[in-house]
């Protein structure tokens, strides 16, 4: 099922970005193998800890996976067997680490010309910082995405890292192997794809910039009509100390909201002008703290108010909206978003898939390693 099946992917483990990414294809239908380092056996009572358990689970869930020595003969050689079957190969290091185990774009071209061969690193594959070690908030930082975030006067806020890893390396990481895909189907070329989270980032800020270009955005905080400066943009606290959104920024939203808050438009300062954002915010936080949240829901949800109340992630997959566009689905015990976009024709799912190890002898006998030969690599620690 899903627009991508019959495609064949090759993931090379890794954090953040890539493992989103290779979530991402999956969902949409790919048949997408996990090359995984060998770990050496562990108790697994012991939960995992640290940085490599923020992508275990549903990150790494629903597809196939198997464990290679790459740094040995026989486990590079398993990887670029593999690599030959597929379309497409998604790796998340730094530049040059997969070049050294041999695995770089042009040996796996050289075996595979058509292979889309995408690279999600945080600085990209040169320039001045390309191997510094780094984290989304550093890449968000350098692309001018962090600074406008945040309070005026205050430090800039430091976001969930959706903005580097999650939709500047992941989701742009996608766009490019399926733009890839696309062109190896038309040229019977394959591709090479540099994302780096710096410049997605920086890319998802191509309108602010063009704002600022035009001598429209005022570059400190909360002083532009979707940073948090506006009255009729933003967040307010209600009496029960929860919180609701309000973005009535086009006129007839606006006049709209006003007229469920008893006022008149006529009696109110401009809405456009600047100078009197302030006050009327105080003016709106001073309304909003009158009533509880589900009592503005009552009051405003059903018009063209652009309002939504600002819920918690426990209760978002409660929330009849979502529940009615099944926006969350139950996946290894939790509560997850659902597989996105929707495509009727074919429709995504989430499979559960075995452990790394289980479809090991699977996998190598599809790229010719007999029985025997397997049992002989596991010997020797090559492959679980």
């Amino acid at each position: 099922m899903g627009p991508l099946s019959g495609k064949r992917i090759i993931e090379f483990a890794g954090l953040g970005p890539a493992p989103f990414a290779a979530m991402m294809l999956s969902d949409l239908g790919a048949e997408v193998i996990r090359i995984e380092r060998m770990r050496p056996q562990t108790d697994s009572s012991i939960p995992p800890a640290g940085v490599d358990s923020l992508t275990e689970g549903i990150m790494t869930g629903g597809r196939q996976s198997i464990a290679l020595d790459l740094k040995s003969d026989d486990g590079r050689a398993i990887a670029l067997a593999l690599v030959a079957s597929a379309d497409a190969l998604l790796e998340g290091f730094r530049p040059g680490a997969m070049e050294r185990l041999g695995l770089g774009p042009d040996s796996c071209m050289e075996i595979n010309p058509r292979l889309v061969y995408v690279r999600i690193t945080g600085w990209g594959q040169d320039g001045p910082y390309a191997q510094f070690a780094g984290h989304d908030l550093n890449y968000i930082a350098l692309s001018g995405a962090l600074e406008p975030i945040g309070r005026k006067g205050e430090p800039p806020v430091v976001p969930l890292n959706v903005i580097g890893d999650f939709a500047g390396g992941g989701f742009l990481g996608v766009t490019g192997m399926l733009a890839g895909l696309i062109s190896a189907a038309a040229t019977g070329k394959g591709q090479i794809v540099d994302t780096a989270m710096v410049d997605g980032s920086a890319y998802l800020m191509t309108m602010m910039y063009e704002l600022l270009g035009r001598g429209v955005w005022t570059q400190e905080r909360e002083s532009n009509p979707n940073d948090g400066g506006a009255h009729f943009y933003g967040v307010y606290e209600t009496s029960d100390q929860r919180y609701i959104s309000i973005a009535a920024m086009e006129p007839q939203f606006y006049s709209a909201l006003l007229s469920r808050l008893d006022q008149n438009i006529n009696e109110l300062p401009d809405q456009w002008d600047r100078h009197a954002w302030p006050a009327l915010r105080a003016k709106f936080a001073a309304i909003f703290r009158t009533r509880t949240r589900d009592e503005w829901c009552t009051v405003l949800e059903g018009l063209d108010t652009c309002f939504a109340p600002v819920l918690s992630m426990s209760e978002a997959p409660a929330h009849p909206h979502n529940v009615a566009r099944q926006t969350f689905i139950p996946w290894n015990g939790a509560m997850t978003p659902a597989p996105a976009p929707r495509f009727l024709g074919t429709p995504l799912a989430r499979h559960e898939v075995p452990p790394s190890g289980e479809l090991s002898e699977r996998l190598l006998n599809q790229i010719g390693y007999s029985s025997e030969q397997i049992a002989g690599l596991r010997a020797r620690g090559v492959v679980t």
